[in-house]
This record gives C-alpha cells, structure tokens and sequence, in this order.
C-alpha cells in the first residue's frame, strides 16, 4: 500500500511501528477518516504496542489474546473515561482487520476481546425560546455583532459543525439558490440548505461587514477574524458563549448545541430523519436517531407539564 502523508510517525518500538503506519495510512487514503480520529488511533496503538513490547511480543503477528485482555485490564485500573476505553479497542480491532486483509495474520487476534459497553448520551438542546434570544444577542450594527449574527444564524439554519463553519470559503455559499456546500469529516462533501433568516442575515454581513475585516492578505475565508484570517474554533466558542451570557442563557453554551438544537427541532417539525442525517451528514441513521430519544422527552414533559393528570406526585408514605 502507497504510504501517504501523515500527521507523524508511530513511536511505538521495533516492528509494530510499521504495521501501525500502514494502518493509519489506510485510514486516511481509503477510509476518509479525520486527522482528530487518526491521531487518536495512532495514539492508542502506540500505546498498547509499548505494553506489549514490555512483556516480550516483538510485532503484532505473535500477539495472543492473554496479552490484550491484560493491556485492558490495566487499562480498566486508571483513570480513563468509558468513551476512552472503547476508543481503544475500536482502534485495535481495526487494526487486526487491517492485518488480515492484507494476509499479515490469518487470524483476528481481537475477536474475544470484551470490554466497556459505550452508551450513547442524549444530547442537550435549546428550547426554541432560547435560540430566539441568542440569536438576538448580537443586535448592534457594528461589523462585530453582524459578523456574529450571521455566525449563530448559519449555525442554527444549517447545522453545520463549528470546524465546518471555521473552514467556510466564499464559494461554498449560494445564497441565491440558498445552500452552502460542506466538507465534513474525512472531507466528505454534502450541500446544506440556509434558510431564509440565514440568509438575510449572510447578505448583511458580506455587504457591511466583512470588508471591514479585510486585509491586503485576506484571502477567500468567509468568517473572518479582526486579523483578517480565518476565525478559529477557540474564537467561535468564545464567542457563542458571550452572546449566551448576553441572552440570559445560564447553562453552558456551546457550539455544538446549536446543531443538536437544530436537528431536534425539524424533528419536532416533522422533518424525516434520513433528511436530517443527510444534512447532519451521519454516515449512519444510528447516529441520527439519538435525537428521537430527546423528542421523546421533550414530549413526555410537556405531557407532565400540560396534562391536567400528567404530573408525578409522590406516594404517601
């Protein structure tokens, strides 16, 4: 297999290192997947190569099932969450498939390893109520509070993840036909659309705002920074959490909540869901239907809230 460019090279000793560079470039040639992922996996495999080494395994062909069970039991005695954990065996079982395909073992040396079972966590939303107000928050007519209104409207309208909105050029947004188009993780693309608000919002800013940032090396960013380069994920965050405080929101604001908040609500619209998951850009309807359970509770609380015989009360003792 063609070695291609890599964020670094694996640090783990002697003959696993090869084997983990393969994998890792196979992962970013033919899988697609994110630098965040491939480090993370490199990271973990280099790890558990150490381990290994240290009791006598020389490369990942001689490796048993005794060895990897106790790399996660020792695993299991420190401090790592259960995402953590799971991340771990998900990169070596990749691993070992990757050695099989390529006739290095005939056999998945992963195939009995257990561990941690990764349970999906609901995720927060915003009531509807709420995004009116932060959307609000930046209400001024100074380049600073346009730019950062036409930030939480394409967030809210499209969805988008903040490194997809960080990384916008100009040529992505069709603001006539109303669509942005998105690289997404392993630089897949999909078209988003922009709703109308959105939209409005986007035209303010590209006619009164943005030139005030623009600078002799401004190149084509759309979101651009005081410095006139590309906003950074750290400024977006920092920013979305301001305009919250602003609002009066009290919880924690972040990004990413305004992409559970938008998924949630066209599914509380009546959206479909694979329409929602095209948009999101899941590669699987699993992951999209994680926002049916929090439609479900929105649901029963309001039943709880409204109903006249929808309240708890607790039972006399």
């Amino acid at each position: 297999m063609r070695r291609g460019a890599r964020e670094r090279t694996s640090g783990a000793p002697g003959a696993f290192a090869g084997d983990i560079d393969e994998f890792i470039a196979f992962l970013s040639l033919e899988r697609g997947l994110s630098i965040h992922t491939r480090t993370g996996y490199q990271s973990d495999l280099d790890q558990c190569a150490a381990f290994l080494a240290k009791r006598g395994v020389v490369d990942w062909r001689t490796v048993g099932g005794a060895f990897l069970a106790e790399w996660i039991h020792c695993l299991s005695g420190e401090e790592y969450t259960v995402a953590s954990l799971a991340r771990k065996i998900a990169a070596l079982r990749g691993l070992a498939r990757h050695l099989v395909r390529e006739g290095r073992r005939s056999d998945d040396f992963t195939e009995l390893l257990t561990g941690p079972k990764l349970t999906r966590r609901v995720p927060g939303t915003l009531t509807p109520e709420e995004v009116e107000r932060l959307l609000a928050a930046p209400s001024g007519a100074d380049p600073y509070d346009v730019r950062d209104r036409a930030i939480l409207e394409l967030l809210y309208a499209s969805g988008l993840r903040i490194s997809e909105l960080a990384g916008l050029m100009l040529q992505q947004l069709d603001l006539d036909n109303g669509f942005v188009r998105v690289f997404g993780k392993g630089s897949k693309e999909r078209v988003v659309p922009v709703g109308g608000k959105a939209r409005d919002a986007l035209r303010r800013y590209l006619i009164s705002a943005r030139p005030a940032f623009v600078k002799p090396r401004t190149g084509s960013q759309l979101f651009l920074s005081e410095r006139g380069g590309a906003l950074s994920r750290v400024s977006l965050w920092l920013m979305v959490k301001t305009h919250a405080k602003r609002a009066g929101i009290r919880r924690a604001v972040k990004p990413h909540l305004l992409r559970h908040s938008f998924a949630t609500h066209l599914l509380g619209g009546g959206a479909d869901l694979r329409a929602i998951q095209e948009m999101l850009g899941h590669a699987n309807l699993s992951t999209t239907q994680i926002y049916t359970a929090v439609e479900k509770r929105r649901l029963v609380e309001r039943h709880g809230r409204f109903h006249p015989r929808g309240r708890v009360t607790q039972a006399k003792s």
